[in-house]
């Protein structure tokens, strides 16, 4: 930790550090698809989708052209994934009700009672790049402790650009150096660090499913390496719930 840096409150990224959408989006792809493509390499179309995710924000903002919903980014990237692999077969209804897989997103085993132990302690917010009603969503069914929810659709940008962490921090009332960024992607940590953020690194190294390849290298540039929830809040010195 920083000489002098007192953690006031917790940023978290949603999908990936603190939910495990990989094994919630393929259950539900293989669900709704209900027999019908029995040779499909589901593990592989939920990479590719999310990959396309990423390169349709990467392109959004390049091009500065106002929000767009990341429902409606997810639902893009799949019309064009089932088009390209010759999925066929589904309905309107169907896509919809897939492309909601997203935010029915389970969390990671660890992290209800890990944001439990941190809670008493710490500020705890989300800083996603899913939508206000998407982290809404994944919160209340997984029942996520949460002070406060932030998003990237209320700063008007995504993440890594500067203008969501410092609208965090506004409305937290505190200065960066009192907010510790947590997320299982260095981009996202490193952006924050820019700023003058804490930064916690914690390693999902299932992220991407069995075989997939996820970054969980530690690194000394973190102030905290942490290999789930409740490490992280082992290593910030929280007392356990009560």
């Amino acid at each position: 930790m920083h000489d002098g840096a007192v953690v006031k409150a917790l940023l978290f990224d949603v999908q990936g550090t603190a939910t495990d959408f990989f094994s919630t989006v393929c259950g539900e792809a293989q669900r709704i698809s209900a027999g019908r493509h029995p040779d499909t390499d589901w593990p592989d179309l939920v990479r590719r989708w999310r990959a396309g995710y990423f390169d349709a924000l990467t392109a959004a903002q390049r091009r500065h052209d106002g929000w767009v919903s990341v429902h409606s980014v997810y639902r893009d990237a799949l019309e064009t994934l089932l088009a390209e692999c010759g999925l066929g077969g589904f309905s309107g209804a169907e896509r919809e009700e897939l492309t909601r897989a997203w935010q029915r997103l389970e969390p990671w085993p660890d992290v209800p009672l890990g944001l439990s132990w941190l809670k008493d302690e710490f500020t705890l917010a989300t800083l996603s790049n899913a939508d206000v009603s998407a982290v809404i969503n994944i919160s209340k069914r997984a029942r996520l402790p949460w002070d406060a929810i932030f998003a990237a659709e209320m700063a008007g940008v995504f993440k890594p650009d500067p203008a969501i962490y410092r609208m965090a921090a506004t409305y937290l009332g505190l200065e960066p150096a009192d907010i510790m960024m947590v997320a299982s992607h260095k981009y996202d940590i490193r952006a924050a660090a820019q700023l003058g953020f804490r930064t916690a690194f914690v390693a999902r190294p299932l992220e991407f499913g069995p075989g997939g390849d996820a970054d969980v290298a530690y690194s000394d540039e973190f102030d905290i390496n942490a290999s789930d929830f409740l490490d992280l809040a082992d290593q910030l010195g929280a007392s356990w719930p009560s």
